[in-house]
């Protein structure tokens, strides 16, 4: 039961930033500026990084199942 609760958790975490990443992604559309640019990839960047780390916990935990 754990397990599941953990996943659920992880799975909405994964759900916020991956919202997270689109409202990045149209932003950085909507940007002009080599600095605004620069920023826009590197909040995206950091999403990504957080998004690699929450999948790569649900498949431990989907592994353990």
């Amino acid at each position: 039961m754990a397990d599941a609760t953990a996943l659920a958790e992880i799975d909405r975490r994964i759900q916020v930033v991956e919202d997270n990443l689109r409202q990045l992604v149209e932003q950085a559309a909507a940007y002009s500026g080599a600095a605004d640019e620069e920023r826009s990839a590197s909040r995206i960047a950091d999403q990504q990084a957080k998004l690699d780390v929450l999948l790569q916990e649900r498949a431990a935990l989907s592994s353990k199942g």
